[in-house]
C-alpha cells in the first residue's frame, strides 16, 4: 500500500506537503489556543509536520495517518528530531474510513479531502473521530478568481471550473453544513512558490541520479512543463486554506 510513486519522488525533500510555510503552519497551531490537554488526529499526515511542531511547540499529542511509506517514515524521523516522539505516533494506513480509538480534540485533513470521497465526506469523516465541542481543520482550494474557461481550470490542475468554489462560496458552503467556521489561515504566494518551486530542484537531482529509472521519461516530462504551467495557471488563479469548523 502507497501513493504512487511520482509523488514520492516529486514531493522528498518536501516537510510540509500543501502551500504552506512554517510560518504559516504555526500561526495555526497558535490560531487554534492549542495546549497540552489537546489531542489531535491527522488523516493525510504526510511528513509530520504539523503534529511534530505543534508536539514541539503547544505541548498536544497525536496521531498521524498516512499512506505514504517514505512519508510515514520520514514523520517518524521528525518526531526523533524534535524530540516528541513520545507525543505523536504515525500510523502507515490508508487514511479513509480511519475514526480514532478515543476521541480528538482537533481532527484534521489538510488538503487531502480525498479520503472521504470529497470535501463533505471528509468533514462527515472527521467528525467520527471528534469529541463534543472540538474542531475539525480542512485544508482546500479555492478560486482566487473564477477562470474564464475550462481550458484554464484544467491548467490548474482542476477537472473542470466546478471542481473549485470561490472564497466566500466555500465558507458559505461550511455554513450550508451547519458549521461555524471559526479560524482561517490562508497560503499566500510564498507558500505556493515554495510547494511548487521546490519540487523542480527535486526532480532535478532525481534526474541527474536516475537516469535509467522507468519514470525518467515522465519525471522530464513534468520537469519541463511545471514550472511554466505554475506560474501561467495556477499561481493566478488557485487559493488555498485551512479552515477551523465547529458544529452549531
Amino acid at each position: 500500500m502507497d501513493i504512487p510513486r511520482i509523488f514520492t519522488i516529486t514531493e522528498s525533500a518536501h516537510r510540509i506537503h500543501n502551500p504552506y510555510t512554517a510560518g504559516k503552519l504555526a500561526m495555526l497551531g497558535a490560531a487554534l489556543r492549542l495546549n497540552a490537554q489537546n489531542r489531535i488526529l491527522d488523516l493525510g499526515s504526510g511528513s509530520g509536520e504539523l503534529l511534530c511542531t505543534w508536539a514541539r511547540d503547544y505541548g498536544i499529542t497525536g496521531i498521524g495517518v498516512d499512506m505514504s511509506r517514505l512519508f510515514s517514515e520520514q514523520a517518524k524521523q521528525r518526531a526523533a528530531e524534535l524530540g516528541v516522539a513520545d507525543r505523536v505516533a504515525f500510523i502507515h494506513d490508508d487514511a479513509a474510513g480511519y475514526i480514532a480509538d478515543v476521541k480528538v480534540d482537533v481532527a484534521a485533513c489538510i488538503g487531502a479531502t480525498w479520503i472521504g470521497g470529497g470535501l463533505d465526506g471528509t468533514i462527515e469523516l472527521l467528525e467520527k473521530s471528534l469529541c463534543a465541542g472540538g474542531i475539525i481543520l480542512v485544508g482546500e482550494p479555492y478560486w482566487l478568481q473564477v477562470p474564464s474557461s475550462e481550458e484554464t481550470a484544467r491548467g490548474c490542475l482542476a477537472s473542470s471550473i466546478a471542481d473549485f468554489r470561490t472564497l466566500p462560496e466555500l465558507v458559505a458552503h461550511f455554513q450550508d453544513l451547519n458549521y461555524d467556521v471559526v479560524e482561517m489561515v490562508l497560503a499566500d504566494q510564498e507558500g505556493w512558490d515554495r510547494y511548487e518551486a521546490a519540487k523542480w530542484l527535486t526532480m532535478r537531482r532525481w534526474l541527474d541520479a536516475n537516469p535509467d529509472d522507468d519514470l525518467a521519461k515522465e519525471i522530464r516530462d513534468e520537469l519541463t512543463a511545471e514550472p511554466l504551467r505554475y506560474v501561467t495557471y495556477s499561481r493566478e488563479y488557485l487559493g488555498w486554506g485551512v479552515f477551523a469548523l465547529m458544529a452549531r
